[in-house]
């Protein structure tokens, strides 16, 4: 949707951070109703450009600009909250808390009454859990005793629960079985274009990328350069 309104926008940044060099991303822009697949960046880079692109921390160069502003904007807490609840994070870094049910999982972006779900409440996650994929017998059960899979869903149904713009993920595949990666991919695909929802996902993996969004793009390690993927070119001159 390259007409659509521009969402993020990185330019010239670099980050400093306990790896081999600094992270540096020279360009990247994702507009509304993109999805786009970012491989090469490890668990500890995208970590560090995730934190970037949400305003939890700042560039030591260069500029992000999220829905518009600079996130060097970001005056205080309230600004921060606001601008989090319009940005979904797929991570391993977002708790399940394994004391509560599936479902109180998915409630707690909603509420944290709940040891008591609203009846209101109760409908928006058993819609929000088919949405993602979770069975309906599994919501009641202990997050303790879900497998990969549901764990990977459950996060998913947590970054889509207050209906953001857009949705970042780290590596939303590293704890999947092999065997779930297609699905979960194509799951991805189809809630992205149903809500349509900017989606960047960083991945090692080129293939789950390339079902999951309608762009891959390879980052350099280097140079932070972001340029189409020979596997997207390889992929695309197939399906034509």
């Amino acid at each position: 949707m390259a007409g659509g309104e521009l969402l993020v926008a990185v330019r010239g940044v670099r980050k400093d951070y306990p790896g081999l060099r600094p992270l540096r991303v020279e360009r990247l822009e994702l507009r509304e109703a993109e999805t786009v697949a970012l491989v090469g960046l490890d668990r500890a880079a995208a970590e560090v450009l995730v934190n970037l692109m949400t305003g939890a921390s700042f560039p030591d160069a260069g500029d992000i600009e999220v829905f518009g502003a600079s996130t060097r904007a970001i005056s205080d807490s309230d600004a921060w909250f606001r601008l989090l609840d319009r940005i979904g994070i797929l991570s391993e870094r977002v708790v399940l808390l394994d004391e509560l049910t599936v479902e109180q999982n998915l409630a707690l972006p909603i509420t944290l009454d709940v040891a008591w779900l609203a009846a209101d409440v109760r409908m928006r996650v058993e819609r929000l859990g088919a949405e993602v994929g979770i069975a309906p017998d599994a919501l009641r059960r202990p997050a303790a005793g879900a497998d990969p899979a549901t764990r990977a869903r459950v996060r998913l149904g947590k970054a889509l629960a207050l209906d953001p713009r857009l949705l970042l993920g780290e590596h939303p595949t590293a704890a999947l079985p092999p065997a779930e990666v297609p699905r979960f991919a194509a799951d991805l695909s189809a809630i992205a274009a149903r809500r349509q929802l900017a989606m960047l996902l960083l991945t090692a993996d080129s293939t789950f990328g390339a079902t999951a969004c309608r762009q891959l793009l390879s980052w350099q390690a280097a140079t932070g350069a972001v340029v189409a993927s020979s596997r997207w070119r390889t992929w695309f001159r197939r399906r034509r």
